[in-house]
């Protein structure tokens, strides 16, 4: 999807965590057409918890 006038971003690795739970629960698609804004609460939770869980089992193997 092209959008014109924004910059596209270096994604950090959190971002990119963030777009592979996003694809696992099948949300990326309605990312993709109507922007991260369009998520409801309990999907962007759902993210978050995920993200959060994945962190600290990363954290606590190192």
């Amino acid at each position: 999807m092209f959008i014109p006038n924004k910059k596209k971003k270096v994604l950090s690795e959190k971002d990119l965590l963030k777009i592979e739970i996003a694809k696992e629960l099948g949300l990326w698609e309605q990312i993709e057409r109507e922007g991260w804004d369009s998520l409801s609460n309990a999907a962007c939770g759902r993210i978050g918890g995920i993200m959060s869980k994945r962190l600290r089992h990363k954290k606590k193997e190192e």
